[in-house]
Order: structure tokens, then sequence, then C-alpha cells
């Protein structure tokens, strides 16, 4: 069970730059390893206790699962935060399985995502807004890419990420885009491959996944108490785009978690671009005070998430 003192709290975790978007689409938007330093300290002294991070190349700006730009980043990050750092192992809709594990089975971190499943991930309709307008040469026929691309995440790859990550004491964050990602993860429970208390991210609004809206959020939050029993779990939303406010909302009044981040949303309003990742932090955590709860610290979250701690990383 959820101990008592920890019900009230809410982990704030902020996505730094994803894979997702591309350079033309914010000024904002990190897109170097030293940007991506800069946003991940400034969200953290926001006062997100997590930091969700994917890497990006100095020079072409596209994700890379270079190990010595992760390792620049996560070392520059540590120095300067307490926060819990959480390696992707889903890189790209075009990275191999070796390629997303490269990074994290060196570092070994404190967690790591864990795609509960592959999926149709469409980032081409966004093409057509900036057409003509791509300040890089490879921004449009990457996007357009996704139209005819599956991101893999089969139950072999799964078992793959669980086994060679959990080796280091890492724990997940189990992404799940629908509800059968739920299942999927229940399978893994069933099997011993997975141990309580597991963190859920809750993810609505992306195209080739579960849609966005209240009763599909209540539908998947019912469904993962069905299938692991309340207080097994800790659970956070995600919410794409102009959805993600109002999500993280409605996650914080249920007694979830959020997440905000420039890899979910480039906005912090209707027109009005975020300038910055530690601007989304800010706005979601005056909700949280405003419905008088308590922003988890990284101990917080280091306790609520039972994670190994920042001393027994590889970084």
């Amino acid at each position: 069970m959820i101990p008592k003192e920890d019900r009230n709290k809410v982990i704030i975790t902020c996505a730094i730059t994803g894979a997702t978007h591309t350079p033309t689409m914010s000024p904002y938007l990190p897109v170097t390893p030293d940007q991506i330093i800069e946003q991940a300290i400034g969200a953290a002294k926001a006062g997100a206790a997590v930091i969700h991070l994917h890497a990006r190349d100095p020079e072409t700006h596209r994700p890379t699962p270079d190990l010595n730009i992760w390792l620049h980043i996560l070392r520059s990050i540590r120095a300067e935060t307490d926060a819990i750092l959480n390696m992707t192992t889903g890189g790209s809709t075009f990275m191999s399985i070796s390629d997303r594990l490269l990074a994290p089975s060196t570092a070994s971190p404190e967690l790591c995502s864990c795609n509960m499943g592959s999926m149709n991930f469409g980032t081409y309709t966004m093409a057509e807004k900036y057409r003509g307008k791509f300040i890089e040469d490879w921004e449009e026929g990457y996007l357009e890419a996704s139209r005819d691309a599956i991101f893999r995440n089969t139950f072999k790859d799964i078992e793959t990420i669980l086994e060679v990550m959990g080796k280091g004491g890492t724990r997940f964050e189990f992404e799940c885009y629908d509800v059968g990602h739920l299942y999927n993860l229940a399978h893994m429970l069933d099997r011993g491959l997975v141990q309580v208390p597991m963190f859920l991210q809750l993810i609505v609004g992306t195209l080739g996944g579960i849609g966005p809206g209240p009763e599909n959020l209540m539908f998947m939050k019912e469904t993962a108490d069905r299938l692991f029993g309340a207080g097994t779990y800790q659970w956070s939303v995600l919410a794409g785009g102009r959805h993600q406010l109002n999500m993280a909302t409605m996650a914080a009044t249920m007694g979830g978690n959020v997440r905000v981040g420039l890899e979910d949303s480039l906005y912090a309003g209707p027109g009005k671009l975020a300038e910055s990742n530690a601007e989304q932090v800010s706005m979601i955590r005056t909700v949280i005070e405003g419905l008088k709860k308590t922003v988890a610290t990284p101990a917080d979250a280091r306790r609520m998430l039972a994670t190994k701690g920042a001393d027994k990383v590889s970084f």
C-alpha cells in the first residue's frame, strides 16, 4: 500500500526534448546537448522531481543513441540537481533495440522508460503545418516517414529491456499508450518479470494510441485498478499537445502524478509557445498547489517509486 504520508504528494516529471518535435516547430525546443542540460536543470529547479531524457546530436539536432553525448548530458545535469534522471529506452521510431539500450545499459540510471507494446506512432500530420518552412533538411522527411513506420517493442523487446535494465536495479516508467498496453504489463507482472510498486505512465492523445479526454483516462485508470489492484502502483498522465495541462490537472485531481515538457507539448496556452520546460513545470505546479497538494521532492519521488538512489548509477 502507498504510505499515507505520500498520498497527497504529486510527482512532476518533465520530458525535456523527446524525438517527435523538430527544430522548426519552436525556437525554444532544446536540440543540442547543452540546451538539453540547461533546460533540464531549469525544470528541476522549478519543481520537477523526475527528468525524462532523450539525447540529440549537437550538429544535426536529430535524436541520437550516441553514448558519449548521453554521458555528457547525464553527468552535467547530475552535477547541478538531485532530480531523478529517467532515460528513454524508446529512443525514436527509427532506432533499433540495440541502439535504444546502448546508453541506458551503460549508465544504469535510477529510472528508464519502457514502452509496453509496438504501435503506429504518427507524426506525419505535423509536416503539413510547416511545409516550406523547415529550417533543417531532414525534418520533413523524418516526419513523413512515420506514415509508414511502426514503433517496435515486441514481447521479446520488452523482455530484453526488463532483463538488461533490471540487472542494474533500474526501475521503470511503464509507458502505456492504449488499454492493451496495460494488459501487456499485467502479462509481464504475472510472469514475475516486473516488480511492484510499478510506475505507470498513462498516455492519451498520441496518434496511434488512445485518444484524449476524461472518459479515456478514466477507462485507463479503472483498467489498471482491475488488473493490478489499488496500492500496487504509482501512476501519472502524459497528454499530447493542447491536452497536456487539462489532462495533467485531471490526474492531479484524481490522486495521480503528472508529466509535462516540450517533448509532449510545445505550448503554454492557446497559440503561445512555451519558452522553456521550466515554464510548463511552473504552470502545473501552480495547479497542484492550488489543489492543496504537495509537489514531491526528488527524495519523495525516490521513496514513492522505490528507486535505488542516485549514488548507485553508473555515470
